[in-house]
């Protein structure tokens, strides 16, 4: 990733500076470009609501108004996993867990508001066991590591809570 530097010089302003840091990006990966108080911008495109997305493809409503709302199965459904299937003769191998899809993303970041809330480990603990990392955060420092690790070409995918208090 290339970072390009602006540096600004206005002489009526008594010698302040203004430097403004751009990573020049792939337009055709969705980046996290904004984030208020009601809003989170992808693409240059506000949404008002919870929203889920990876580096390609579409920007997703996420039915979840508080992190009391994520269950096991809405994680699943985020991380493009289908029902949990399990081979029922697996146990003859010494393997009864389900194994990773090939597609699946290597992390999922949570986006819980304006402070970091845990998810119980009930919650996390079924994509853990397959092998999909979870970290829970604030929204602003999940859109910051989704732009970041988007950008490196990883296996992403991010779920954002407006900037609100949850419970």
């Amino acid at each position: 990733m290339i970072i390009a530097a602006a540096l600004r010089y206005h002489p009526q302003d008594f010698g302040s500076f203004f430097v403004q840091l751009q990573s020049e990006s792939n337009p055709a990966l969705n980046t996290v470009t904004a984030y208020g108080d009601d809003y989170i911008e992808i693409n240059e495109v506000s949404y008002g609501h919870a929203v889920y997305f990876g580096p390609e493809g579409e920007i997703h409503n996420w039915p979840v108004l508080s992190i009391n709302d994520i269950t096991p199965a809405i994680l699943r459904s985020v991380a493009g996993l289908g029902e949990a299937k399990v081979d029922p003769m697996a146990f003859l191998d010494g393997n009864s867990t389900e194994q990773k899809p090939i597609d699946a993303p290597e992390v999922l970041l949570i986006g819980t508001g304006l402070k970091q809330h845990m998810l119980p480990a009930h919650v996390t603990r079924p994509l853990l066991q397959i092998g999909i990392g979870i970290e829970v955060m604030s929204t602003q420092a999940a859109a910051r590591t989704y732009n970041i690790l988007m950008a490196e070409g990883r296996r992403v995918i991010v779920a954002l809570l407006p900037l609100q208090e949850n419970p």
